[in-house]
This record gives C-alpha cells, sequence and structure tokens, in this order.
C-alpha cells in the first residue's frame, strides 16, 4: 500500500509533529506511536480526531484515502470518562 503524510498533535495543541505512516496503519498504531514518542500518559485512552474533517477514527480503522489526505492533522483527544460520586 501507498504512504500517505500528515500532521499529528496533542488536543492541546503543545506536541505536533508530521509523520508518514503506510494507509495500512491502523488509527490504534498512530495513537501508541504518540503515547510511545510523547510520553502520554499510558493509564488514559485516547481517541484519534481528522480535525480537518471533523470524522474520529475507530482504532481499528485503517488510514485509507475516505478517512485521511495527504496535509490533513490528526489530534490525539484524551477520552474524559465521567465517574459518580
Amino acid at each position: 500500500m501507498t504512504d500517505v503524510k500528515f500532521i499529528i498533535r496533542t488536543a492541546d495543541q503543545t506536541r505536533k509533529a508530521e509523520v508518514e505512516m503506510q494507509r495500512s496503519s491502523i488509527g490504534a498504531d498512530i495513537v501508541q506511536a504518540a503515547v510511545d514518542n510523547w510520553a502520554l500518559p499510558s493509564d488514559t485512552d485516547y481517541a484519534l480526531v481528522n480535525v480537518t474533517t471533523g470524522r474520529s477514527l475507530v482504532p481499528t480503522e485503517m488510514l485509507d484515502e475516505n478517512f485521511v489526505q495527504a496535509g490533513d492533522v490528526l489530534e490525539v483527544q484524551p477520552v474524559l470518562v465521567a465517574g459518580h460520586a
């Protein structure tokens, strides 16, 4: 499969990088790479959102042309879990 270049960033926009990945990569691969490379908390669940299109990527979904185009911005967002007191 071909590769695609895109921007990945954290939700607070303090970390940002241009990356190139194979289209056969899945959303979970991108999130794990961000957690590893940026030392994000590993005890937190994350969602991956294409902020260019406003679409969320399912962790098992591949980076096909329907989700990611060259130059798109993907954001790793922590999933906030509300508890009860």
